[in-house]
């Protein structure tokens, strides 16, 4: 290869470079608000984890104000809880063939 060729493979690198940067660009956009969500709902946990005071204090304020709902959706919730504990157990003792999963 001489020089000639050499520039000339360099100029046809840097087109497709920047024809290859154009679609990815715009291949970008269908994932940048999900990805945009996500960003949101990790800054937000991150500031839930930062002050605990806050969601703290909203439960013991329902806690006061309804007492039976919450005892209500608690007794709810420990139940799905229990369910899925047993669920998870249960399926851990099943062997493979019997959940028709192929190693």
């Amino acid at each position: 290869m001489n020089n000639d060729d050499l520039i000339l493979r360099q100029q046809r690198l840097l087109i497709r470079s920047a024809e290859l940067r154009i679609t990815f660009s715009s291949q970008v956009q269908v994932i940048k608000r999900p990805l945009g969500l996500a960003d949101q709902a990790q800054a937000g946990l991150q500031w839930l984890y930062r002050n605990p005071q806050w969601p703290v204090g909203a439960l013991l304020l329902v806690l006061i104000l309804r007492p039976r709902g919450v005892m209500r959706w608690g007794s709810r919730l420990w139940w799905v809880w229990n369910t899925y504990q047993r669920t998870r157990n249960l399926m851990a003792t099943l062997p493979l063939s019997e959940m028709n999963i192929k190693s």
